[in-house]
């Protein structure tokens, strides 16, 4: 049986030891493409390339994760950029974003969108960013676990209709929507946790990190909406 194939973004490091050698290398953690493969699906992991390119692979998709990341841009969505965002990524954030805008004007490739992907989702929208929040990271690499709550009659919804606690690693949050999509989990503190864009194509981004967690139900969602059958557990 086909297993439904993933693509998930990953990021550029200029300096990877390879050997002897220092090496540029693509990347992304093992538990992106862990989360796949423990739902059914095959990850294959997508380096940045030309934004021309994109429509051509996700063609080629059964759905695509945009995994998180470093901060976008804030000259993505017109901002000035605050002493506390990190540095760009500008071919990441060129790829990622022709990539969820070809995924979109296709009309029926599953989208998940994690942490940073959720904010790439909502700037290809023509949404912004607020480049700072508190309380929603610790230390390096230390996630912050805690409950978001759904919004009734939403995608996320409906495959987590319950109060959850979520592995949070943050430091920026969606300010103003993009065009279409709409809220579908908050923080107590009123961050925007996960947004999507209502219609028959599945396109769900969450500000937490699934990945981190034990909770498969939205892989198991995404495989579900895909044109490939999901090989039975």
């Amino acid at each position: 049986m086909h297993r439904p194939l993933i693509g998930i973004t990953t990021y550029l490091e200029a300096s990877t030891r390879y050997g002897p050698w220092d090496v540029p290398a693509a990347l992304a953690p093992s538990g992106y493409h862990e989360f796949v493969q423990a739902c059914g699906g095959t990850a294959v992991l997508l380096p940045p390339d030309e934004p021309e390119a994109a429509a051509g692979l996700v063609s080629r998709l059964d759905a695509l994760v945009i995994a998180g990341g470093p901060d976008v841009d804030p000259a993505r969505y017109g901002a000035v950029r605050d002493p506390r965002t990190g540095p760009a990524a500008p071919e990441r954030d060129a790829w990622e974003l022709a990539l969820v805008r070809a995924a979109l004007s296709g009309g029926t490739l599953p989208v998940l969108g994690i942490c940073r992907g959720m904010q790439v989702l909502n700037v290809a929208l023509g949404g912004t960013l607020v480049q700072h929040v508190d309380g929603h990271a610790a230390g390096p690499a230390v996630v912050v676990p805690h409950p978001v709550q759904p919004v009734a009659g939403t995608l996320y919804g409906s495959i987590a209709p319950e109060r959850t606690d979520v592995p949070t690693y943050h430091h920026q949050a969606v300010d103003r929507l993009g065009a279409g999509l709409v809220v579908s989990a908050w923080a107590d503190d009123g961050t925007v946790e996960a947004v999507e864009l209502p219609g028959p194509q599945w396109v769900l981004g969450v500000q937490w990190h699934p990945e981190r967690g034990t909770d498969l139900r939205l892989m198991h969602s995404l495989l579900a909406a895909t044109r490939a059958p999901v090989p039975t557990p």
